[in-house]
């Protein structure tokens, strides 16, 4: 018989008394890929901040997001979606890493990553820093050839370097084209914003990125966002990595980097459900750092945005299947 992960029913057990913290109550599996294919989510962390250059402490970003997301119910009414329904999910635990040593532990996470990939799996990854992704794109990419990036974010992350090093949080989506790894031409970066070095102007859009900064993207329809995506993308497998600093700090304090003027929860939320049916291979939510929060409204934040790209996950599935039926 096919087993179908679901959350802890918080109908007959309170959600504070529901045991060890997962990600939305979700029964903790230590190894999906070995579970023969009964798994299409596995919600995984990765505590690290050792690549950051202003604010450390998004290593105890996971744990937060999952604290916070116990609140998380099934059914999203805005979307029409039931994820634990749709989808089959597990709390993975956390991979690998050697703190102090970026590299290293970039080279073991796209490592542990790179079989969930290859079974079909859809990891769901909780940050930790930004630099994580590059690890993310690697391994993926791996499997599935050049993949394209939706990426909403305050800052475009293509710097050459930081203090003469190649790997840091606002480095990796240079090194991914620099390595190949992503199609800038199918990529998009949304929401960046703030002061910069005059040298960093246009980094992105000489990439090949479609770069949508914050002042253009807010004066745009989420739909029509949407349809930007979807046309930039096209039949690419997707990485959309989310960093929480892309809402304003007033929405979202506890982050390393943040940057005023921004976006609100809201608005966040309305850009999410215009993505549409990708064909999604991961995601990410990253720089969620609870030192600086106040009554987690960060670590809350971020676990709806993780809740609404799994309803996006849900819908591809969804209208996946019917095309199968249809056929």
């Amino acid at each position: 018989m096919s087993r179908h992960y679901r959350p802890r029913d918080s109908m007959t057990k309170p959600r504070i008394a529901s045991g060890p913290r997962t990600f939305m109550r979700l029964p903790w599996v230590d190894d999906p890929v070995a579970d023969e294919g009964r798994v299409d989510v596995a919600v995984i962390g990765v505590p690290t901040d050792s690549a950051v250059s202003y604010r450390s402490g998004a290593r105890f970003g996971p744990e937060a997001i999952r604290s916070a997301s116990i609140l998380l119910r099934d059914h999203n009414p805005a979307t029409g979606v039931d994820v634990t329904r749709e989808l089959s999910m597990v709390d993975a635990g956390d991979a690998p890493v050697v703190p102090g040593y970026h590299e290293l532990t970039l080279s073991r996470l796209e490592e542990f990553l790179t079989p969930y990939y290859r079974a079909g799996i859809v990891p769901l990854v909780l940050g930790g820093d930004h630099s994580l992704t590059i690890a993310e794109m690697r391994a993926m990419a791996a499997v599935h050839g050049q993949i394209a990036v939706v990426h909403f974010d305050a800052h475009g992350d293509v710097l050459d370097d930081y203090y003469g090093v190649k790997h840091f949080h606002g480095t990796m989506f240079r090194r991914a084209v620099e390595e190949g790894v992503v199609d800038p031409s199918f990529s998009i970066q949304l929401g960046m914003r703030g002061s910069v070095h005059p040298d960093d102007v246009g980094s992105g859009e000489a990439l090949g990125y479609d770069v949508v900064p914050w002042p253009e993207l807010a004066s745009t329809a989420p739909e029509e966002v949407g349809r930007r995506i979807a046309a930039r993308v096209r039949d690419r497998k997707v990485l959309v990595s989310f960093d929480i600093d892309f809402l304003d700090p007033a929405y979202a304090p506890g982050t390393g980097t943040p940057e005023v003027g921004g976006p609100s929860s809201y608005q966040a939320l309305q850009l999410l459900r215009a993505l549409g049916p990708l064909d999604y291979a991961g995601f990410d939510i990253v720089e969620v750092a609870p030192a600086y929060d106040h009554a987690d409204i960060t670590s809350h934040a971020a676990s709806v945005i993780a809740f609404e790209l799994l309803g996006q996950l849900a819908l591809r599935r969804r209208a996946t299947a019917a095309e199968g039926l249809s056929i």
